[in-house]
């Protein structure tokens, strides 16, 4: 339903998972924040072509000896992207093993609508062809080869006659070891 509501901009707003009544983020790609009792968004930080980023912080206050002191500030640096997918789609950070995609491969799209969970490997080879048209597979002499990268080991996968046939290989190899 948010992902319906962003491709119509109807902004929603949700309170980002562990910074509850602090952060919120839109299904539009916007983070606003609710310290020192006022509103305010949040400018994204964007560096050389890479994503738009928030930073976030969150602090325990303790009180020593009637003193109030900032303690436990914990500072969490993510793209507003993973920031909308922890929000919206229940996505845990897994280091690369899953993975925050941008469906039309604009960077800058946050919208809930532009974006997927998947695997780390499906999200390098989605977008990547070669020469021939084809992800993982070569061309020797009249023949079609297809092979895939498995754990830092290329895997032969089998030989074709054509490289729709091997592209197909490919796929079905791809598919046993991303399940």
């Amino acid at each position: 339903m948010y992902k319906l509501l962003s491709r119509l901009g109807i902004e929603v707003w949700k309170d980002i998972p562990e910074y509850e009544g602090i952060y919120q983020v839109s299904n539009l790609g916007r983070v606003k924040s609710f310290k020192y009792n006022k509103v305010s968004y949040l400018l994204p930080t964007i560096k050389k072509n890479r994503y738009a980023t928030a930073t976030l912080c969150k602090s325990s206050i303790v009180k020593k000896n009637r003193k109030v002191i900032d303690k436990n500030k914990i500072v969490k640096n993510r793209s507003i992207s993973v920031w909308a997918a922890m929000t919206f789609l229940n996505f845990k950070p897994s280091r690369q093993l899953l993975v925050v995609d941008h469906i039309d491969n604009n960077r800058h799209n946050d919208c809930l609508y532009n974006l997927q969970i998947i695997s780390h490997r499906k999200n390098t080879t989605k977008d990547s062809k070669n020469k021939f048209g084809y992800t993982g597979i070569s061309q020797n002499n009249q023949y079609w080869k297809a092979s895939i990268w498995i754990n830092g080991t290329n895997k032969h996968i089998g030989t074709y006659k054509t490289k729709l046939q091997a592209s197909q290989a490919y796929q079905k190899e791809l598919n046993k070891i991303t399940q």
